[in-house]
């Protein structure tokens, strides 16, 4: 079995029985604090198993690159770190093109047919991963410039925001937004601030959906910085 620097999750003995005490698949969260306990420890590399579009392990890495260059050419395209996208495909589906949700959202971004269709993203055939992935990423830019464009509010926070608001509608961002200011929080800080008026008002969901992007995020950028490390230390 090949393997490959971190990014999708492991799906552990697929195709024969699960041993007792063993999970199947591995959730993010034990994938986010494997890796980083891994780095801890000083690892370079730390080595998942890569996935295809049906969720089986493989040994055939194009479908896997393939996903990675279509989250680097979009996050180009529209202004994102691409390891924030990726960690939040991951957080929404885990990376899986064939993932629906009860509310009827979509693959890999959990794109809903009617936020595809809207003029401002306007882009067709959510059902395929490219298109997919575009969608959702475009739909993230336009709350971003729509909702939390001024200049008060830095980047982070921006994209913070910004993805609460992809969870939880941008509408009731904004009034937690406000509300928090009310309270003497920041407005413009999601973490200890706004996400604790959410918590109250909107239950923990989205709380818990900023907070897993953030965590996949540092361990996606823990392993490449490593890597880096590592490269540049033997000459390569």
């Amino acid at each position: 079995m090949k393997k490959i620097l971190i990014s999708i999750a492991p799906v552990s003995h697929t195709g024969i029985e699960i041993p007792a005490g063993v999970n199947n698949p591995v959730t993010p969260e034990q994938v986010a604090s494997e890796v980083i306990a891994c780095t801890r420890l000083g690892a370079a590399m730390v080595h998942l198993h890569v996935r295809d579009d049906k969720g089986e392990q493989t040994a055939d890495l194009s479908w896997f690159r393939k996903t990675i260059d279509l989250f680097k050419n979009y996050a180009g395209q529209y202004g994102f770190d691409y390891l924030m996208i990726t960690a939040q495909a991951y957080q929404e589906s885990q990376i899986d093109q064939n993932k629906t949700s009860p509310d009827g959202a979509i693959g890999v971004m959990q794109v809903l047919p009617s936020t595809a269709a809207d003029k401002n993203v306007n882009i067709s055939n959510i059902h395929e991963l490219e298109n997919n992935i575009h969608a959702g990423t475009k739909y993230l830019r336009f709350i971003s410039d729509r909702y939390f464009a001024d200049d008060s509010i830095d980047p982070q926070n921006r994209l913070l925001l910004s993805f609460a608001s992809y969870n939880a509608g941008p509408v009731k961002i904004v009034r937690l937004r406000k509300e928090a200011e009310e309270q003497g929080l920041d407005p413009n800080k999601w973490f200890q601030n706004v996400e604790l008026v959410a918590a109250k008002r909107i239950g923990r969901e989205t709380v818990h959906y900023v907070s897993n992007i953030y965590k996949y995020w540092i361990a996606y950028s823990m392993v490449l910085e490593r890597e880096k490390v590592r490269k540049e230390a033997s000459g390569g």
